[in-house]
Formats: C-alpha cells, structure tokens, sequence
C-alpha cells in the first residue's frame, strides 16, 4: 500500500467517524425541544394520502379538518395510521349560524346539534372547537395581488363587498339588531353550550368577526370586533371551557379600532389561559382597505410567536388564508408552514432552560 493510498483510508476513516458521531448526537437530540405545548397544526380539508404525507414531510406533528361528527373517529383513525394527530375538526353546520347569533326560529335545534357536536368531538379525542359567531360569515371585495403578482384576499370599504365565496352569496337581512339583542342572543346561546363544553372537555375558541367593528348585510359586528367585545363575552360565559379563537390577520385588520393591539391581546388572554386557537397570518394594513400577505411582507412583525411563547400558549397554531402562487396551493401552503417552524424554533432557543 503507498502512501497515497494510506491517505485516502485514513481521511476516509476520518470522516466516517465523525460522520457517525455527529448523526448519533443528531439522533439523540431529535429536533430542538419544544419546551411548551403549542400544536402547531397544518389544514388539511380534504385529508388525501398526498396531503397526509406532505404532512410527515414537513415535519408536521398535527393535522387540522372540517367534516360531520358522524366521521370524526374514522378521521382520527386515517390520521393516526400516517403517524399525525388531529388538533382540531370543524363543522360548518354549527358555525357561523344566523339562527344562533340572530335568535331566529330553530335556534334551539342548532344548540342542541352543536352540543352533539361537542359530544362527537370528545369521544374521538379532539379537545378543540373553532367556533365563528357571525350571522353572515366572512366579506371581501375582489381580489387584489401580493408580493410577486400573488393573488390574495382583500377587502376594500370604497368598494361593493361580497360575503362567501362570490358575489353571489350575499346574506341580507331585513331588519336591523340592536347591539342589545345580539348580546342577548349570545348570552343565551353561551350559557347552554358552556356546561357541556366543561363535562366533554372540549374547548371552544371563538374566532374574530371577519372583518371586523363594520355594518355587512344590514347587520352591525359589536361582540367579537375588539378587545373589550372579548372581554365583556367570556366573562358572560364564566367558564373555563369558552376562550379566543385569535384570527391575527382579522386582529391586524381592525388595527387601532380593536382596542388593544395583538401583543397586548395575546399578554391579557393568554394569561387567563383563554387563548384556544390562533390563526396565524399578516395583512397590508388596517381597515378601510387590507389585503392578505405571505406572512413577512404584511405590516406585523410575526415574531409575536415570542409573546406567544411567553404566555406558554399550549393551544392551536394554524396557518391560513396564504396567497395564491403558480405550481398550485401547496406551495404557498408549506412556505407558510416553514416559516411558522422557524419563528417557533427562534423562540424555543431564547427560552431553552
């Protein structure tokens, strides 16, 4: 053997052993610690192999849906069978129902199924309801375009708006609610829900009105468009099962009209530890005129997962309403996821103990 072939063995040695090493320090160490138990979870709506194994890939621990309770276990069993877990399952038969916020005939049968609803949710395991309290849903005007030509949703106060997914689902109504009828309404509503929430464990995170504090379809926003509407609802529920479902982008569209800002809000109810759900996204600018971003090209710094740290959110953190980009929604889905992983890896280092 010569010596340059001595060389190459013993560089080759070298390097596999200290390739060995670093892989098994790797491998005993796993990925940086949480430290808290924030469940970061992606959507995955139509719950295909391929979104499941996008998923894994991403490193993702948990999955988020929509269906009917009749499918909730069987869901939890397919998800489960990736190596993931279910955060949360949405109904939308029990979300954002005029009959409830608006105390309209049948609203009796809506608590009852949304009490079913909860009844279901336990018994597959979920401990996490999203639960939206607007009578006509969510309102926009046509779309305008993000960073790099991106299509995104707007909503511009100069403009016709729409509710739903075009303009032809505009929800009306006759009569205008006072604010105390409304406040009625969830009072009634909350006070029969809540005891059941408590006996399943399942907590319900109500989400912002989207957008928010603006009179949509003949009907005024008052209760979930600013920190004080929050305050005064969940002390009227009194209970530890009923919390925020916090919409940072609807937070960030109300901007100053909300009260208190996003920091301030995730500080006082986190505290109580009544922050359930986060959905975790940025917009251009507060109201009258907004469009949706990719998460750093919005006016709020993101890294309010610090704040989040803080408080030791351990509730649900979903990505959501990302622009639209080429090579279709994933993309612009798992940028969004990844950049959720850094800030939550930044803020696992600054508080390693």
């Amino acid at each position: 053997m010569d010596r340059r072939e001595f060389s190459k063995i013993a560089l080759g040695g070298a390097l596999g052993s200290a390739y060995a090493q670093s892989t098994a320090s790797y491998e005993g160490l796993g990925r940086p610690p949480m430290k808290w138990g924030i469940k970061h979870s992606m959507q995955a709506p139509s719950l295909t192999d391929e979104d499941l194994i996008l998923a894994k890939q991403l490193g993702m621990e948990w999955v988020n849906t929509w269906s009917t309770p009749d499918k909730y276990q069987d869901i939890v069993r397919r998800v489960e069978s990736f190596g993931l877990k279910v955060a949360k399952i949405g109904n939308g038969r029990v979300h954002n129902n005029a009959a409830i916020v608006l105390g309209l005939p049948g609203r009796d049968e809506k608590i009852e199924e949304f009490k079913q609803n909860l009844r279901a949710l336990a018994a597959a395991g979920i401990r996490y309801q999203l639960y939206a309290h607007m009578a006509n849903g969510v309102w926009s005007t046509e779309r305008e375009t993000a960073r790099g030509g991106a299509s995104c949703r707007a909503f511009d106060a100069s403009k016709k708006p729409f509710s739903g997914g075009s303009s032809h689902n505009n929800v009306y109504f006759e009569r205008k609610y006072t604010d105390d009828e409304l406040w009625a309404n969830w009072e009634y509503f909350v006070r029969r829900i809540a005891p059941v929430a408590e006996e399943t464990g399942v907590k319900i995170g109500v989400h912002c009105d989207d957008p928010p504090g603006l009179t949509l379809g003949n009907l005024q926003r008052p209760i979930f468009s600013s920190f004080e509407g929050y305050k005064r609802a969940l002390e009227i529920a009194n209970s530890p099962n009923i919390g925020m479902g916090l919409c940072v982008g609807c937070w960030l569209e109300g901007g100053p009209a909300m009260g208190r800002n996003v920091l301030e809000t995730i500080d006082y109810f986190g505290g109580l530890k009544k922050l359930f759900i986060v959905h975790f996204r940025n917009v251009s600018s507060p109201l009258p005129h907004f469009r949706e971003t990719f998460l750093n090209e919005g006016y709020m710094d993101m890294y309010i997962m610090k704040r989040l740290r803080q408080v030791n959110f351990d509730g649900v953190l979903i990505a959501d309403h990302w622009p639209a980009t080429i090579g279709g929604d994933r993309i612009a889905h798992a940028y969004t996821l990844g950049y959720i992983q850094a800030l939550i890896e930044r803020a696992n280092e600054e508080f390693l103990v």
